[in-house]
């Protein structure tokens, strides 16, 4: 499918022109490279002219699929970066997007070399932030049943459930397959990203979600279709499954503390803590009358029970409004047009070591 490929710099008419309304958009397509010899040329071959340049980052991948891709790989577009040592998918990624920066690429679009994604759709990924409609953009697996239906179970399973906790933990509540690797992101935005800072493993594309949302950056979602054949995939479920949830939990905490108290203090932040006040005390309440009641074996007062019930109640209350105050506050704007123009932005963090 056609793209444009020219970009919009603002949000409708009233925007100022310039000449980069009139000036084509670079777009990079970055493949981390770790065990994926037998699938990256597949991939490559896949992606469509309408993208500048493809940056494969090898992993310090045991199949040395970086040497691979040099020797048997045609495409001018393609650079090769190397990792020394492992650093998991995120740091394939950062360092590819640093690199593709480096180059002068506008838009950032990340695909897995395993052949699990369809690369022909790279061009559409990019498509909502150079149009000016979207300044993230990650794949949807989910939005034809018949596909979702040939993803394993226990995947499936899985996928379902890092799905409810990450709409919690990055504010993005509306999204459908949040854990999705298959995204695109505006340049300007990623500059502004402390990329020092981003899970280097499996948690970056949760990290990232968080960090985006710090910043208010507008996320859509692109319906795909995901293969799944004989590739193994080098994630460790049992191992990683605890440090998910740990992570989440943390990011969660991070993340009200950013909006609703070091940023602002809005209606939000009064129904959190009046909400967290009253289930503290609730629960304080509950325990110590069952401990009471345990240890004496005279059970406790009726106004005692009452007082514990209302507090239960009233926090119950004030959670439920903040989640639908917390619902309301998903960026529904792009932001990255004012980024670009912006006054004192943090410094560029893409520049490549001399």
């Amino acid at each position: 499918m056609a793209v444009s490929l020219h970009r919009d710099t603002g949000p409708g008419p009233h925007r100022h022109p310039s000449a980069e309304d009139s000036a084509p958009s670079s777009i990079a397509v970055i493949i981390p490279a770790y065990r994926v010899r037998d699938h990256i040329l597949g991939v490559i071959g896949d992606v469509g002219r309408e993208v500048s340049m493809i940056i494969v980052v090898d992993d310090a991948c045991p199949e040395k699929s970086g040497d691979f891709v040099e020797q048997t790989c045609t495409d001018p577009r393609v650079t090769v970066v190397r990792h020394d040592r492992n650093q998991g998918v995120g740091g394939a990624v950062l360092t590819g997007m640093r690199e593709a920066m480096a180059r002068g690429a506008d838009v950032l679009v990340k695909v897995d070399g395993d052949g699990q994604m369809d690369a022909t759709l790279a061009g559409n990924f990019a498509a909502p932030i150079v149009n000016g409609q979207a300044d993230y953009v990650k794949g949807n697996r989910f939005f034809y049943l018949e596909a979702s239906e040939t993803m394993p179970f226990a995947r499936r399973a899985g996928n379902l459930a890092l799905t409810f906790i990450s709409r919690f933990s990055t504010g993005y509540y509306s999204l459908s397959d949040p854990t999705n690797g298959y995204i695109a992101i505006d340049r300007r935005l990623a500059e502004c990203l402390p990329m020092e800072k981003l899970s280097k493993r499996y948690f970056f594309e949760t990290d990232l979600l968080f960090r985006i949302n710090t910043l208010g950056a507008k996320v859509v979602e692109i319906p795909h279709n995901a293969v799944y054949g004989d590739e193994e995939s080098s994630l460790d479920v049992r191992s990683e499954l605890f440090q998910f949830a740990g992570r989440h939990v943390v990011t969660l905490a991070k993340r009200l503390f950013y909006q609703y108290v070091l940023r602002d203090f809005n209606p939000g932040s009064v129904l959190l803590f009046l909400g967290l006040v009253f289930a503290v005390f609730g629960t304080l309440g509950a325990m110590s009358a069952w401990t009471q009641s345990t240890l004496t074996g005279i059970p406790r007062s009726g106004g005692a029970v009452a007082l514990i019930e209302v507090l239960v109640i009233l926090a119950t209350i004030f959670l439920v409004g903040f989640l639908n105050y917390d619902i309301g506050k998903e960026p529904k704007q792009p932001i990255s047009w004012l980024l670009g123009i912006g006054v004192g932005r943090p410094a560029s963090q893409f520049e490549t070591d001399d």
